[in-house]
């Protein structure tokens, strides 16, 4: 028995062959272009996307069910006929609906996608993008007038191609602000409210269920990659939370049958995942810039090799109030602020570039504190954090992330998780119960005192108070 994950992420297509008894390997991983047409603009194009996955496919050989994880918020239109795009992805990270939304909270249309959908108003989400195409691509609109538009999450448009079912994931559509939370459904008020139009929308389903075949195998889940990857981190019970470190870092809390609702703390509710028409609920805290901001410092010259920011020679560099504020996307939880700028504080005509890496971690890692910070009045957030992705893998961010926290962090050998836990969704499509595969963790406890962390992270909000309302 072989299953197959497809993770289509921001920055690269790879797939992940799994065996019942934990073999994991990935079989082919490729990159995609960014595409930044003007300031705050992210796009993919969607046929590169497209083109990736079935190489993907071509290179697992014979599988038995295959799982697609997607990237959440990214968004397209297509024909419905001809399944020729008619947009490019409009990425998570883009901004271009910044005015808009705005304009919509002037309005008071927050208050309606808090209660229905759970989410504040925010580019970041589909549903703004998806009624931006609508306003401003000729041939979106020339679709719907024939009754041929198709508007959706990267999923769908990608099972729509491969299988020819047009659905998407109940993950999925909670990070639309299109979906009612507590339905599980399209919101006619909030498509209205946006301008969607909810009959071009794909069909929501069960995180596990029939997703159609490509080829003669069946497509068994489909998720939003950030609650794959808290499946695969193996957590289960309320309280169990991991962050993942990728593009962005996403922080999730698993809350069990309760929704768990807080916009003043800027704290999202969502769906972890659904099955047999079960939902179990999840808190969720992202912060725009990780390994962006890392990628960044390195086009920018400051370090040539990942290796150069496993560790550092001298104390935290919050500590000598040097700090770096990593907003180039703006600010997401707890302050979903899109003026804040990125921002270094602190430099003086000693500092080196080093420190500048440094401090670039560790602001990452605050910010990250301050997301778990807020999930910590809420319930109880396990004191064990497991932590995935590129940045997990520098010693010093860990032991860092530790300190700041308080907190035992774990980190993996085996850091597929995203990928593993799609897997094992869709192998419980066809009733089978993956074993966790084989692994070594890393345990780092905190080293500096409770007080000495307070200071840091007080450090730090000063910082974050000076970087907003820039833009």
């Amino acid at each position: 028995m072989r299953i197959a994950a497809l993770d289509q992420g921001t920055t690269s297509t790879r797939v992940l062959v799994v065996t019942p008894n934990g073999n994991a390997d990935i079989q082919l991983a490729l990159r995609h272009q960014q595409h930044h047409p003007h300031p705050g603009w992210v796009e993919h194009d969607p046929l590169e996307l497209l083109n990736n996955l079935q190489r993907c496919l071509e290179a697992t050989g014979r599988v038995d069910a295959i799982g697609l994880a997607n990237q959440g918020e990214s968004c397209l239109a297509w024909d419905a006929r001809t399944g020729e795009p008619l947009s490019a992805v409009i990425v998570w990270q883009d901004n271009r609906t910044a005015a808009e939304i705005e304009r919509l909270r002037a309005e008071g249309g927050e208050r309606l996608t808090l209660e229905r959908a759970g989410l504040p108003l925010d580019p970041y989400f589909s549903a703004a993008k998806l009624a931006w195409i609508l306003r401003n691509l000729p041939a979106a609109r020339r679709a719907q007038r024939a009754g041929r538009l198709r508007l959706g999450t990267t999923d769908a448009y990608f099972l729509d191609r491969l299988t020819g079912v047009f659905a998407t994931d109940v993950t999925t559509a909670s990070r639309t602000s299109l979906m009612n939370l507590a339905t599980g459904q399209w919101d006619p008020q909030l498509c209205e409210l946006f301008g969607v139009p909810i009959e071009a929308l794909p069909e929501i389903r069960d995180t596990v269920g029939g997703f159609g075949e490509i080829g003669a195998t069946p497509v068994t889940a489909a998720i939003v990659d950030q609650q794959a990857s808290l499946y695969g981190h193996g957590c289960r019970n309320p309280g169990d939370a991991k962050i993942t470190f990728g593009t962005g870092a996403f922080a999730l809390t698993l809350t069990g049958e309760q929704i768990i609702r807080a916009p003043e703390k800027g704290l999202l509710a969502t769906i972890a995942w659904q099955i047999g028409g079960k939902p179990q609920y999840a808190m969720d805290g992202g912060v725009y810039d990780a390994s962006a901001a890392v990628e960044w410092a390195g086009r920018l010259g400051l370090f040539s090799d990942f290796s150069e920011l496993a560790a550092f020679d001298t104390a935290p560099a919050i500590s000598r109030r040097l700090a770096f504020v990593p907003a180039l996307s703006g600010l997401a939880c707890p302050h979903w602020d899109r003026s804040a700028a990125g921002l270094w504080l602190g430099m003086d005509a000693s500092t080196r570039r080093e420190d500048l890496c440094q401090a670039l971690l560790e602001g990452v890692a605050l910010r990250s504190a301050e997301v778990i910070g807020a999930m910590d009045g809420f319930l109880n957030v396990t004191d064990r954090l497991s932590i995935d992705g590129g940045l997990a893998r520098s010693p010093y961010f860990a032991q860092f992330l530790a300190d700041a926290l308080q907190r035992c962090i774990v980190t993996q050998r085996f850091d597929e998780l995203t990928s593993f836990g799609c897997a094992a969704l869709a192998a419980k499509g066809l009733g089978l119960e993956l074993k966790p595969p084989r692994n070594t963790s890393t345990e780092f406890r905190p080293r500096a005192c409770a007080q000495e962390a307070r200071q840091w992270r007080e450090t730090f909000a000063d910082a974050v108070r000076r970087c907003r309302d820039w833009r």
